[in-house]
């Protein structure tokens, strides 16, 4: 999936306080909406400003993080997807210059929600999530983190710590122009329904887990 570059425009982009009631307690945001050429790249960009540690002696710690339906709304159990979304969270909202990228049009490592949930039927005959994507005749991982990139550099962080166990992301902002200083791990505890999912990403995608 290659995305137009955004250049950065006020038609673009939006801007305001967003509340959230977060671990038992009420947390206000810095909430940023950005759209790329294309209207079906949507994205939002949750900041925590509180505090306003300078970047030079700490680098923003960030989780980009992949819209998911089923994880992220629905607390779905065959992936780790809102377990880690929530690990991210209580993180970036304990800290200053804790940034939270979030990408809906990366739902199902970027072939979308239909094929996603036709990706899980396969699983259900026995293939992995590798297998069922290219049974599908789609790439293992369809997500592309250019907009991602561009979203950081507009906001001021170009030199970040980014919470994430995949080195594929490492290398994508690296190549849109982030400098990853730190990898945070962001492993979660595996359940009987994610267990082949995770030693998947594991021994098939390079995760660190």
């Amino acid at each position: 999936m290659a995305l137009t570059r955004l250049n950065i425009d006020a038609d673009l982009t939006a801007r305001t306080i967003l509340p959230i009631a977060f671990n038992g307690r009420e947390v206000a945001l810095e909430a940023r909406a950005y759209k790329s050429a294309n209207p079906a790249f949507e994205a939002l960009a949750l900041v925590n400003r509180a505090g306003e540690a300078s970047e030079g002696i700490q680098p923003a710690l960030v989780r980009v993080h992949s819209g998911c339906v089923t994880g992220d709304i629905f607390h779905s159990l065959r992936c780790d997807c809102q377990a880690q979304l929530h690990a991210a969270l209580d993180k970036i909202t304990q800290m200053p210059n804790g940034i939270l990228v979030y990408l809906p049009f990366h739902e199902g490592r970027g072939i979308g929600l239909l094929e996603k949930i036709k990706a899980y039927a396969l699983q259900d005959k026995g293939l992995d999530t590798v297998d069922a994507n290219l049974q599908l005749g789609h790439p293992v991982d369809a997500r592309d983190y250019t907009l991602a990139g561009e979203i950081l550099a507009d906001l001021g962080f170009k030199k970040i710590r980014l919470m994430t166990n995949n080195p594929d992301k490492i290398d994508a902002l690296k190549a849109a122009g982030i400098e990853v200083v730190e990898q945070v791990p962001l492993v979660v505890e595996a359940s009987a329904h994610n267990a082949r999912y995770l030693d998947t990403k594991r021994e098939r995608m390079s995760h660190k887990l």
